[in-house]
């Protein structure tokens, strides 16, 4: 009996080359054959071409390289330059200016110096600064640009900035419900949106996400907790995702007992123990209402119900956020506590770039621990949870009104506690007759408003909270 190889033959099979560590095309084939009279078979891969494919995301190794096939080359518009996230996002052009072009370039004013800096630097087509009383002096300071630069003020500025033709994706840095408008316009112009600005979401969440879907935009979250949880749900099935666990790091106030909250200051709220950012956003850290704006901001992102997004302090800041499957297994990003990281995947979303960012070393790390939130210590969780459910106007109204507080606070018209006061009552009085359930952007704005207004007004003094044992 003689045999003649048969085979069967499967096309379009990847290996990994032991020689570079890269995938190749070929096929594999199963291979009949005679060894000591017996039949056998043995299953080859046979390579196609010699030349070597990149797998989807870049194989990390010692000396790892960026896939030959990434073509990463975006023109962007940064909303909030001089602030934290844009100076960020523009030390990522800086280190990677092969893929990133700024075209437009917008600031609130305050540090108008610093905005006429990057703008000779990265020489945009288009800026604007919020404050028009600002727009003259930039003139001004511009006039001896040896290019074409279009200058624009106040909100229809930055709405031009944000639909800047040349524009593929919108970097939205600027802090609090400012950044709404501008995001809208953005989505409506079609441009993709790096969403940095958490506020946007959580305020208008109602009304952006029917626009998103409407015209077919990404948005991108470029914030370390929900730029890990779109990590971790990346090859995830639909359907799959039980729950979402938001880590927090405590804020500066994590190891104070809650018996001496009501003697803390300004000073003190600004120390984060983790991160470095802006004034705001690091009092609602310490607050935890940055925490709880994320819950929103999550529930919007990802569609997931808010019994089923789960807060943990986490003191170390390492798993920036987790998810739990439907098997109750685990998934969770890692990494040091840095904002370039989630800026840079959102910007380059979906190819990776590298950067000489050091690497997380576990061993140096050492511990990583988590524990449930104090209600008593972080009255504002409550609160966001309460008006993420109640959904409507409330997020715009708790947005507002935690605005308002916190400028109260940083200019020593209120206390620390106070903070969560002035939140309790303006969520209290907009509830009696004013409440909107199915928004436009004119209720979301109007409500913006009103809230303003009553936080600015009120008078925390005689106020007792029902959700904080610290009166």
């Amino acid at each position: 009996m003689s045999f003649s190889p048969s085979l069967l033959s499967f096309q379009n099979s990847y290996s990994l080359c032991k020689r570079c560590n890269k995938f190749i095309k070929g096929s594999l084939q199963v291979v009949l054959t005679r060894q000591r009279k017996r039949p056998s078979f043995r299953i080859v891969f046979v390579a196609a071409t010699t030349k070597h494919l990149s797998p989807v995301a870049p194989v990390q190794t010692k000396g790892c390289s960026e896939s030959e096939n990434v073509k990463v080359h975006r023109k962007i518009v940064v909303l909030g330059s001089t602030g934290s996230i844009g100076t960020q996002t523009l030390e990522i052009v800086d280190a990677r200016p092969e893929n990133f072009q700024v075209v437009g370039l917008a600031c609130g004013g305050s540090r108008l110096d610093q905005f006429v800096s990057q703008i000779r630097k990265y020489q945009p087509k288009i800026v604007a600064v919020s404050d028009m009383s600002k727009v003259q002096e930039l003139q001004t300071l511009l006039k001896d640009l040896d290019y074409d630069c279009q200058i624009g003020g106040g909100e229809q500025g930055l709405v031009d900035c944000a639909c800047f033709p040349e524009s593929e994706l919108v970097v939205t840095g600027i802090v609090g419900c400012a950044g709404l408008i501008p995001t809208v316009a953005a989505i409506k112009a079609g441009k993709d949106i790096c969403l940095a600005n958490k506020e946007t979401l959580i305020a208008g969440g109602p009304v952006i996400a029917p626009l998103v879907e409407k015209h077919r935009v990404n948005v991108l979250p470029a914030d370390s907790e929900h730029s890990a949880i779109f990590q971790c749900l990346q090859g995830v099935p639909n359907g799959a995702l039980s729950k979402i666990i938001l880590t927090a790091s405590g804020g500066a106030f994590r190891d104070t007992p809650v018996e001496d909250l009501p003697y803390v200051t300004l000073k003190d709220a600004l120390k984060h123990p983790n991160w470095t950012m802006g004034a705001k956003i690091t009092i609602d850290s310490a607050t935890l209402m940055n925490k709880g704006l994320e819950v929103i901001e999550a529930h919007f992102l990802f569609g997931t119900a808010y019994d089923n997004i789960q807060v943990v302090v986490h003191p170390q800041s390492i798993i920036h956020s987790m998810i739990e499957l439907c098997d109750t297994s685990v998934i969770a990003q890692m990494g040091w506590p840095d904002m370039r990281l989630p800026l840079l995947y959102a910007m380059s979303w979906p190819h990776r770039l590298l950067l000489p960012y050091s690497s997380l070393d576990l061993v140096k790390v050492g511990t990583l621990s988590f524990k449930e939130p104090d209600r008593n210590k972080y009255p504002c969780l409550d609160l966001a949870y309460e008006a993420g459910k109640r959904g409507g106007t409330m997020p715009a109204v708790l947005n507002a009104a935690n605005e308002e507080a916190v400028f109260r606070f940083r200019n020593n018209e209120i206390s620390y506690l106070e903070i969560a006061k002035v939140i309790e009552y303006t969520m209290g009085r907009h509830e009696i007759g004013l409440f909107v359930e199915q928004p436009s952007l004119d209720d979301i704005l109007h409500a913006d408003q009103w809230a303003r207004s009553v936080a600015r007004d009120f008078s925390p003094k005689l106020h007792v909270m029902k959700h904080s044992a610290v009166a």
